[in-house]
């Protein structure tokens, strides 16, 4: 799998104990988006129903994912909260192309990008969370990281390796910008928390 140009701040890590009725509650929303995001791109493949296929697969183990994330809240009596999301994803796609052949190829790579770095999140959330938590995470990240390496793929269906992996490293650029500034939320995507921490 391609690497991201950062890892996890460790001020991140730090927080994550310490809101973890936040960040699963984020987590379910953000697995539910994925698979919204998986959904929405197969209408750029009505042409190929292989890919279309896969993107269906993939949006189903998203929804399982979502659902796996509700029965653990449950199993550890904490309440979802709805909460706006942090910068990350709407930043993110703020960049992508919005029409034109390269569009579904920043689509695609954003949605990898995402993937990928959830991959690194609950690898190494994995490592500091308690059971059940901890081999779930550890499931997951094994998930996401095929996830992130076939949108990468199906990316490049579309436009040439060279141009794919140059508009990657682009965006992979963007994202680790993003990662390592400081936000005033706690989410399962966001920033380096800063003193001043709001859950809101």
């Amino acid at each position: 799998m391609f690497r991201l140009h950062c890892e996890t701040p460790e001020a991140w890590l730090k927080q994550s104990k310490g809101y973890l009725p936040l960040l699963l509650s984020d987590h379910a929303h953000c697995e539910r988006k994925a698979a919204q995001a998986a959904l929405s791109l197969m209408v750029s493949f009505t042409d190929n129903p292989s890919i279309s296929m896969q993107l269906a697969k993939l949006a189903r183990e998203e929804i399982r994912h979502y659902e796996q994330v509700l029965s653990y809240m449950k199993q550890l009596k904490i309440a979802h909260q709805n909460r706006t999301s942090c910068r990350y994803a709407k930043c993110l796609h703020a960049q992508g192309v919005k029409h034109g052949p390269t569009a579904t190829v920043d689509k695609l790579l954003i949605a990898a990008i995402i993937e990928a770095r959830s991959c690194e999140r609950f690898q190494v959330l994995s490592s500091l969370l308690e059971e059940p938590l901890r081999s779930f995470y550890h499931k997951l990240w094994l998930a996401e990281r095929r996830h992130a390496i076939v949108y990468v793929e199906f990316a490049k269906t579309q436009q040439s390796d060279i141009v794919v992996e140059e508009r990657l490293q682009t965006l992979l650029a963007y994202e680790a910008n993003l990662i390592m500034q400081p936000e005033e939320c706690f989410r399962f995507h966001s920033g380096i928390p800063m003193q001043s921490l709001q859950v809101a």
